[in-house]
C-alpha cells in the first residue's frame, strides 16, 4: 500500500469515525435530557439504561445513519483536499483519477464489511434489549402497537397480524393458517380481530374461512364471528420472531421454514433480509458520488458540496422508504423494491464518474 493510499484511507476513516462520534454524542445528549425524568421515575437500573437502552440506541441509529455520515465524510474530506489544492497536486503528478479513487473504494469496502456485520448480527443482538427496555419503561404500555407479528400456535397452526394495538386490543389484517402433514387445510382471515377480555373470546370482523380438502375447496364469509382462539393478547408481545431481533441465520431460517409451509405475508421479512445487504452496497455508490462531486475546486466550496450531498442522500432515503412501503404492501417484489434505489443512484454515480474522467 502506497503512502497516498494510507493517507486517504486514514483521513477517510478518521473523518467518518469523528463525524459518527459527534452526531451520536449529540443524539445521546438530547435523548438523555428528554428522558432523564422518565428514567428516574421508571425504576430502570443504571446497567439497564446503559447496556440495554443506550448500547442499542447507539448501535441502531449509528448503523441507520451510516450512509448519510459516509457521504458527509467523503464530501468533507475531498472538498478539503480540493480546497488545499492537494488533489490538483496529485493529478498533476501523473496520478490518474482511477488511481486516486482506489483508496476511497478500499475504505468504503472496510465500512461496507462493518455495516454488513452490524446489520446482520450486532444490531439484532442489541435490538432485543433495546426494544424490551422501550416496551417496559418508555412506551405507553396502554398504547403500544406491535407490527408484523408471526406466531406459531402449535405444530400445525400459524398466526399473522399486520399490527396489534394493546390499548384497544385490536389486531389488523388477521390470518390463522391450519396445516396437516405440511399441507394447508384451513385459512381464517379477517380485517380486524378484537379481544373481549370479559368473555375471553376474539371477535373477527369481515372474516373469510377457506377450507381445503384435496381438490375441493369451500369458502365461508361474514361480517362478525365470535370465537375462542388458542392465544391471548399476552402472546402477541415481542419475541424472537420479531425480524428486528433476528440475526442473518435466524431470519433466513424463518423465511425458508414459513415459505415451505405456504405461510403468506412474509414480504416484510424478505425486505428486511435484502435491506441489510443493500445498505452495505450503497456505501460504494455514495462514496463514488461524493468523490466525483467534490474532487474539483469550485466556487461555493465545501458549503455547496455539502448542500448538494445532503439533497442527494435525502432523495436516496426517500426512494428507499417509498419502495419498501410498496414492497410490504405487495405492490413490488421485495428484492426489486430494496435494490431499486441502489440501481438508480448507481446510474447517477456512473454518469458522474464518466464526467469526472473527461
Amino acid at each position: 500500500m502506497k503512502l497516498l493510499d494510507r493517507y486517504i484511507i486514514t483521513r477517510f476513516l478518521g473523518t467518518f469515525a469523528f463525524t459518527m462520534a459527534i452526531i451520536l454524542a449529540v443524539a445521546v445528549v438530547f435523548d438523555v435530557s428528554e428522558r432523564l425524568n422518565h428514567f428516574s421515575s421508571s425504576g430502570a437500573s443504571l446497567s439497564e439504561i446503559l447496556f440495554d437502552y443506550y448500547l442499542g440506541f447507539i448501535t441502531l441509529y449509528g448503523n441507520q445513519f451510516s450512509a448519510l455520515i459516509i457521504f458527509i465524510a467523503v464530501i468533507f474530506m475531498t472538498s478539503r483536499m480540493a480546497g488545499n489544492t492537494e488533489i490538483v497536486a496529485i493529478l498533476s503528478g501523473g496520478i490518474s483519477f482511477n488511481r486516486l479513487l482506489r483508496p476511497f473504494l478500499i475504505a468504503a469496502a472496510v465500512l461496507a464489511v462493518l455495516a454488513t456485520y452490524l446489520n446482520n448480527f450486532a444490531v439484532p443482538a442489541t435490538n432485543e434489549g433495546f426494544i424490551e427496555f422501550k416496551t417496559r419503561y418508555i412506551d405507553d404500555a396502554d398504547n403500544f402497537r406491535y407490527k408484523h407479528i408471526h406466531r406459531v400456535i402449535d405444530d400445525q397452526a400459524y398466526l399473522y397480524l399486520e399490527s396489534y394495538n394493546t390499548r384497544n386490543r385490536v389486531g389488523y389484517h388477521f390470518s390463522l393458517e391450519q396445516f396437516e402433514d405440511g399441507a394447508l387445510r384451513e385459512k381464517l382471515t379477517a380485517d380486524f380481530a378484537r379481544y373481549d377480555s370479559i368473555r375471553g373470546m376474539w371477535r373477527l370482523e369481515n372474516y373469510l374461512i377457506r377450507k381445503i380438502n384435496g381438490t375441493h375447496e369451500s369458502l365461508q364469509n361474514g361480517r362478525d364471528l365470535d370465537t375462542v382462539l388458542a392465544f391471548t393478547p399476552a402472546d402477541l408481545s415481542i419475541g424472537r420472531t420479531n425480524m428486528e431481533t433476528m440475526d442473518y441465520f435466524e431470519l433466513r431460517a424463518f423465511i425458508e421454514a414459513k415459505s415451505k409451509l405456504g405461510v403468506e405475508n412474509l414480504d416484510a421479512y424478505r425486505v428486511e433480509n435484502y435491506r441489510r445487504f443493500s445498505l452495505s452496497f450503497a456505501t460504494f455508490i455514495l462514496t463514488l458520488i461524493g468523490v466525483t462531486l467534490s474532487f474539483r475546486k469550485q466556487r461555493g466550496g465545501l458549503g455547496l458540496n455539502l448542500a448538494l450531498g445532503f439533497m442527494l442522500v435525502l432523495v436516496y432515503i426517500f426512494f428507499m422508504q417509498i419502495s419498501v412501503t410498496f414492497a410490504v404492501n405487495g405492490t413490488l417484489q421485495p428484492a426489486l423494491a430494496v435494490w431499486m434505489p441502489n440501481l438508480i443512484f448507481g446510474l447517477i454515480a456512473l454518469y458522474l464518474y464518466r464526467r469526472a474522467l473527461r
